[in-house]
């Protein structure tokens, strides 16, 4: 064989191995993505409960639906921006929730409104009564980077414990409740429940394995054409 044909094949040989890995890579995505869907689906199944009586982890939380009862501290909303809804921009509005006989407070994620910056809101015009009753499901913070440096103290680009720590002075539960349910005109819109969908991953890795099937076709066909150079 000639070096540029020896080349070639190298090259195609390592670029297969490349693409396999690839897609296995999308298929213990793809797992994942099924695995965390079924706990979203049990956790939905499951009655609301009162959130005080979730348990402490993290885990064993996530995605529960509960109820919590208290009085809205608005001085102290957060405003998470850069949140999207059905291709529009907007932010999230994050309001403590102080709850009776406790000094911890609880976030509620009350829902989107519209922002054509995606950071700026009128906050008063989306207050709703200070003694509320909230239903929803349980979300986690993200994990923790460097702190946002925005024009105004209430708005974030991340909801982690480090940035709401930095702006609320009450210590709070070690996860949120995003606000389920109908969305009315004087009020945020209602996040819902995450999508179940096992995502595009399936797709990708019957992608990856076709191009490795590409690779290795084309480097058996010249070597096969070389072995049968005169």
């Amino acid at each position: 064989m000639s070096r540029r044909s020896i080349v070639f094949c190298a090259f195609a040989f390592l670029a297969a191995a490349l693409f396999v890995r690839l897609g296995f890579w999308q298929l213990a995505r793809l797992h994942a993505k099924v695995q965390r869907n079924a706990v979203i689906a049990a956790q939905q199944r499951t009655a609301s409960v009162q959130f005080a009586s979730l348990p402490s982890d993290t885990a064993g939380a996530h995605y529960r639906r509960a109820t919590v009862t208290g009085a809205y501290d608005y001085d102290r909303e957060l405003v998470v921006a850069n949140r999207t809804r059905q291709g529009s921009p907007g932010v999230d509005l994050v309001t403590p929730l102080h709850v009776a006989g406790t000094d911890t407070v609880v976030l509620v994620n009350r829902g989107w409104v519209y922002s054509p910056d995606g950071t700026s809101v009128d906050r008063a015009r989306w207050r709703e009564q200070d003694s509320a009753s909230v239903t929803g499901y349980v979300e986690q913070f993200v994990p923790d980077a460097p702190a946002s440096r925005l024009r105004d103290d209430r708005i974030v680009r991340r909801l982690s414990r480090r940035e709401v720590a930095a702006r609320i002075p009450f210590p709070f539960a070690p996860y949120y409740l995003v606000a389920t349910g109908d969305t009315a005109i004087d009020r945020p819109v209602r996040r819902e429940m995450p999508a179940l969908d096992a995502g595009p991953h399936r797709g990708y890795a019957i992608q990856w394995f076709a191009f490795a099937t590409i690779a290795i076709v084309g480097a058996l066909a010249v070597i096969r054409r070389e072995r049968r150079a005169p």
